[in-house]
């Protein structure tokens, strides 16, 4: 029977055979039409076509290459599958700010608070897909659900572009030879391995500061809520291996993560056995970058950190002091502050800790106090006059170092300091004693000194002859003064009020020196590049709080995070109680739950769509609530704004609104993965 040996065509689904077949003659048994092509509704598996449908996906793939989330028909070579994803992966910009959906019913407050967009029923235009990573995989990937992808012997997968924007197979073994010939032939692009589903490492050989350096960069760390990280490291001679290592603690940092183990800047992530080659290399201490060139580097989107190799013998200070351990590799490498390299199999910077001023400030043993740190706090050293700065911001924790620290003392540590143009340093010599030195910006004359610690002590007795006294410790500033100018120095600062301490002595007042404690309003520096999914906003100088979820909402092999909730405008601390406080973090979390129950049955479409990475904001005033969900720079499409709608609503209105209620705004970040094992 003629009808026995038909065909359904995978894309036009007819129902009818016998109608398709008489009406359209396009629909033919395997003798006569073997055509067939990769389908995203099959998750890339191949599907029989019609001629009709065939002619145009051929034609569509070619028109729409980038947009496209149809596979090119054809068999991969073998040892490699295919695998498809919603935007190039190696491009790494940042989506820019999108035309948006007009406010309708809401104040010119509410506007301004959420951006111009709010929900409404207009259907939303084609989405701008960002390029996402490791998380803008389609459900096509082919690679395994592991956790860890890393072999024992030889390299993880590694991603192929075919040369179509957004399509790529995926090598299993690849060739570590030739990698490497490669890569030394000039490769311009990083090459890229898979480590697991949801994460990648790029890996290229760099010429940075006349150094050939292996650059190892991770992206999907955002999406669990951690930074990404950049680990550079200077080749050995004739080196001919990769530093495989690096793979396997970029895994152990992504699991570190999943329990709210996070790197941040001066941090530090240890190795539990020997690494690269030496039993000798400890662990990483990050660090920002701030006054090197980031020439010649493939660096991922922001924020990130540079990882530099500790030595063991350095461990200590890592832990207790890091920023006196930056500086010391600064002049090591000479390199300000501190060069963004690490040197495999170099000699220690520090020894047994020996005789120090910080063995009275920390503990050295169990680690169970150290050196109170306020942050932006930093310490002016200039002629005749020094000026700690401490920013309005700090003021909680400058209380609580206040409160802890013993009457007659008073130790703070201080951030590096971005504004001056020299930093104390601190190095030991081959006798373990302490040396103060200074290292400053190459070529530029030295007028302000940086400063890593401060102590007022209140050992200065009346009858010295000194109104104070002042001196360089290591790579710090001592003060010494009277009872009573420390207890007025301790009221200035509960009160946030400036404090000045003359020092020098009382019958020479031509030689006298100032010391200013002043309080600033700083400009906060958080967030620097980091841009709102929904519509391009600069997050930049915004507080942000890093949500590390006790449950996971799955749906189809894909999970939906909430990672992060930047706080755009938020009502005076000062005016309400910790009562206030609590209410709010139970609301965002009802709010974050809400917003992720309704997008579970959409996950997988969304992550298809490379709408992997959403930002939801929410905006309350006294006389209203509104919010606006987006990705890649727009709004969310109807149906998805639909689907939120009869959930975030009911949850938004429950807060309930007083008279004085100042008004608030927050933006919610969340992340679409692959559910890995």
């Amino acid at each position: 029977m003629r009808l026995a040996c038909l065909s359904l065509c995978g894309v036009c689904v007819c129902v009818c055979v016998y109608a398709c077949a008489l009406l359209y003659r396009q629909v033919f048994c395997a003798l006569c039409s073997n055509l067939k092509f990769r389908l995203t509704h099959l998750d890339g598996k191949e599907g029989r076509v019609c001629v009709c449908c065939h002619s145009t996906l051929v034609k569509s793939e070619h028109r729409f290459p980038s947009n496209s989330r149809i596979l090119s028909s054809g068999t991969p070579p073998r040892g490699k599958r295919r695998v498809w994803f919603a935007d190039d992966i190696l491009a790494n910009k940042q989506s820019a700010s999108a035309p948006t959906t007009p406010v309708r019913g809401f104040s010119p407050l509410m506007r301004r608070a959420l951006g111009g967009m709010v929900r409404s029923p207009v259907g939303s235009p084609q989405i701008r897909r960002e390029a996402c990573g490791p998380y803008g995989w389609g459900t096509t990937a082919l690679v395994s659900s592991s956790a860890n992808l890393i072999p024992q012997d030889g390299l993880p997968p590694i991603l192929t572009s075919t040369g179509v924007k957004g399509d790529y197979t995926v090598e299993e073994q690849p060739s570590e030879v030739l990698l490497i010939q490669e890569l030394e032939s000039g490769r311009p692009k990083p090459l890229v391995f898979v480590l697991n589903a949801n994460l990648l490492a790029m890996v290229k050989l760099v010429n940075y500061v006349n150094r050939k350096c292996w650059c190892v960069t991770t992206k999907g760390m955002h999406a669990v809520g951690q930074v990404e990280v950049v680990l550079l490291l200077q080749c050995l001679p004739e080196e001919k291996s990769f530093p495989k290592d690096i793979f396997s603690h970029i895994i152990q940092l992504y699991r570190d993560t999943l329990t709210g183990k996070v790197v941040k800047h001066l941090s530090l992530s240890l190795f539990g056995t020997s690494f690269l080659g030496s039993e000798e290399h400890a662990g990483f201490l990050y660090i920002r970058s701030t006054l090197q060139s980031l020439q010649g580097l493939p660096l991922p989107n922001q924020p990130y950190l540079f990882g530099l190799l500790v030595h063991r013998a350095e461990l200590a200070w890592a832990k207790a002091f890091p920023l006196r351990l930056m500086l010391r590799l600064g002049a090591e490498y000479r390199f300000y502050p501190c060069p963004l390299y690490s040197v495999r199999f170099r000699k220690p910077l520090f020894g047994e800790i020996g005789h120090t001023i910080m063995r009275l400030l920390m503990d050295f043993r169990n680690y169970r106090y150290s050196l109170p740190m306020v942050p932006g706090l930093t310490v002016d050293l200039e002629a005749q006059r020094t000026c700690i700065k401490i920013p309005t911001t700090g003021y909680n924790e400058l209380m609580k170092a206040l409160n802890k620290s013993n009457e007659h003392v008073l130790a703070i540590g201080a951030c590096f300091n971005e504004t001056a143009d020299s930093h104390l340093i601190c190095v030991q010599g081959d006798d373990g004693q302490y040396q103060t030195q200074a290292i400053s910006i190459h070529n530029q004359p030295r007028k302000v000194t940086g400063s890593c610690f401060f102590i007022f002590s209140s050992a200065l007795k009346a009858s010295a002859g000194y109104h104070a006294k002042s001196s360089i410790v290591e790579d710090g500033l001592m003060v010494q003064i009277t009872v009573e100018t420390m207890a007025e120095l301790r009221r200035s600062l509960r009160d946030m009020k400036d404090y000045s301490v003359t020092c020098g002595r009382l019958d020479q007042s031509d030689s006298q020196e100032l010391v200013c404690v002043q309080w600033v309003e700083e400009k906060c520096s958080v967030n620097i590049g980091v841009m709102s999914p929904i519509d391009g906003k600069s997050m930049e100088s915004t507080c942000s709080t890093k949500m590390f979820q006790k449950s996971e909402y799955k749906e189809n092999g894909k999970i939906i995070r909430w990672t992060e909730v930047f706080f755009l405008q938020r009502g005076n601390p000062l005016k309400g109680g910790v009562t206030d406080s609590a209410e709010h973090d139970r609301l965002t979390e009802r709010i974050a739950r809400a917003f992720c129950l309704a997008l579970c049955p959409h996950l997988k479409l969304l992550k298809e769509d490379g709408m992997a990475k959403l930002g939801l904001r929410v905006a309350f005033d006294s006389q209203e609530v509104g919010f606006v969900a987006g990705s890649n720079g727009l709004p969310l499409p109807a149906q998805y704004m639909n689907a939120l709608d009869s959930v975030l609503i009911p949850v938004i209105h429950s807060r309930g609104r007083k008279r004085g209620d100042e008004p608030i705004v927050m933006e919610l970040i969340f992340y679409i993965l692959e559910n890995i094992s």
